[in-house]
């Protein structure tokens, strides 16, 4: 077997394209089976500027709590005047949960 999964060779191809910077941070999602997470990334610093997550909520179906860490990682990110992001979805297919995140997201204000 080798050193990485197919999941994480994904993942490592994704990353080298896509980087945060100050201006411009990317917005991570990674999904499990259970929750899912995001964080507003500035990659140059090394530094998470803002984060959110479904484990806390309360909402019912994956689809619906997805949607609600959308908007609150939009809130989040407006209040720390970030309004544009790279959009890094993690190795996942952009559909179901992810695009649920990524439209509840757009809504709330960010731009990608």
């Amino acid at each position: 077997m080798g050193k990485f999964t197919k999941k994480q060779k994904i993942r490592l191809r994704i990353r080298k394209k896509i980087s945060g910077t100050p201006e411009v941070p990317r917005l991570s999602i990674f999904r499990s089976n259970k929750y899912i997470y995001c964080q507003i990334i500035d990659d140059v610093n090394g530094v998470t500027i803002a984060d959110a997550n479904s484990k806390a909520l309360n909402a019912g179906s994956n689809l619906d709590s997805a949607k609600k860490v959308g908007l609150m990682i939009a809130e989040k990110a407006k209040s720390k005047n970030v309004d544009t992001v790279v959009f890094d979805r993690g190795g996942n297919l952009f559909h179901g949960r992810v695009k649920a995140l990524a439209d509840a997201a757009r809504e709330g204000g960010l731009q990608f």
